[in-house]
């Protein structure tokens, strides 16, 4: 994967944000995520190369997931540490 490929992390979390303001459940953001990767990779990346693209595409939709639910739990707790903080 090169350096350039990486602002598409940022890229599917925001298609993930847009399809749930449209319905999709919370409980399949993070399949929407590696999905979506998976074809970014294969349509967009490596069209000539549909292994490369399906690998690429996966790390890319694991990486979006992972930074989203990081990001989520982090804003969790720093809420909770204001509320128990509060008291």
């Amino acid at each position: 994967m090169e350096v350039y490929e990486v602002p598409i992390v940022p890229l599917i979390i925001g298609l993930v944000e847009l399809l749930k303001s449209l319905g999709l459940p919370n409980k399949f953001s993070a399949l929407a995520s590696v999905l979506l990767g998976v074809l970014i990779g294969v349509f967009f990346l490596y069209p000539t190369n549909i292994p490369e693209g399906v690998i690429t595409g996966l790390s890319l939709g694991l990486a979006a997931s992972g930074l989203y639910s990081a990001t989520k739990n982090t804003v969790e707790g720093v809420k909770n540490m204001r509320i128990s903080g509060n008291k």
